[in-house]
C-alpha cells in the first residue's frame, strides 16, 4: 500500500504542475479536549524541507522533542503555507469525533488557498469541499505535506492540552494530553470529568 502511495506521489513530484496539499489530524482519541487538524502546502517542490536528513516523519515516532524542534523549523519556513482548524469537546459530543475531524479539517484547508491543488488526506474518508482529494491511509508516512501536518497538529493540540493543565492540573492534562492513560482515568474517577472530558467518550 505504502509503495504504491509513493508511487503515486513520486509522479505528482515529476509532474512539478499540481499543488498538494497535506491533511492530517490530532486529537481523534484522547478523553478530553478539541481536535486539531492542520493542512499544508510546500510550496517548491524543490524545496530544502524534502531533504531527508531533516527528519521530517510522521509525529508519532519523533519523541516530544525531535517533534518540538521540526516544528519550528517549518512553520516559520517561507516555502511552507499552512492552515489550522480546532473543534472543541462540545462540538465533538454534538456531531461525534469522526464528523468533527472533518469539520476540523474543513477548517485547516478554508485557511490557505486550496483552488486547483490536490487534498490528500491522512484517513480513509473525505471531506465536504469542491476541491480534488485522495484519501491515503498512513499517508503521514509517505507524503511529506502529510508528515508536516501530522507534527503541526501535534504540537498545536499539546500546547493547548498543557495550557489546559493550568486550569484543571488535578487531571496531569501536561502528561497524557488527555489521552485515556490509566493515570488520567484513575483521576476522572477521583475528581469527576472536568469541563473538557468529552461526554460521548467512555471514561471509565
Amino acid at each position: 500500500m505504502l509503495k504504491n502511495v509513493l508511487q503515486f506521489y513520486i509522479i505528482l513530484k515529476d509532474m512539478a504542475k499540481l499543488s498538494i496539499i497535506g491533511l492530517d489530524e490530532s486529537g481523534r482519541g484522547p478523553l478530553a479536549g478539541p481536535v486539531v487538524a492542520v493542512a499544508v502546502r510546500v510550496k517548491s517542490f524543490e524545496s530544502e524541507l524534502r531533504n531527508k536528513k531533516i527528519g521530517i516523519c510522521d509525529s508519532k515516532k519523533l519523541t516530544p522533542k525531535k517533534r518540538e524542534k521540526i516544528y519550528e523549523l517549518i512553520a516559520r519556513h517561507p516555502d511552507v503555507e499552512w492552515g489550522m482548524g480546532v473543534i472543541s469537546k462540545n462540538i465533538i459530543d454534538k456531531i461525534n469525533i469522526l464528523e468533527a475531524t472533518k469539520l476540523a479539517m474543513k477548517e485547516a484547508v478554508s485557511g490557505i488557498d486550496y483552488a486547483g491543488s490536490l487534498l490528500i488526506i491522512d484517513g480513509n474518508f473525505k471531506i465536504n469541499l469542491e476541491c480534488n482529494q485522495k484519501p491515503v491511509l498512513r499517508a503521514d508516512e509517505s507524503v511529506l505535506e502529510c508528515s508536516m501536518a501530522s507534527i503541526l497538529a501535534k504540537v498545536e493540540r499539546d500546547k493547548m492540552m498543557d495550557r489546559y493543565h493550568k486550569i484543571y492540573p488535578c487531571y496531569g492534562f501536561q502528561k497524557h494530553k488527555g489521552y485515556g492513560t490509566k493515570m488520567h482515568r484513575e483521576m476522572i474517577k477521583k475528581h469527576k470529568p472536568c469541563p473538557i472530558h468529552r461526554k460521548s467518550f467512555r471514561l471509565l
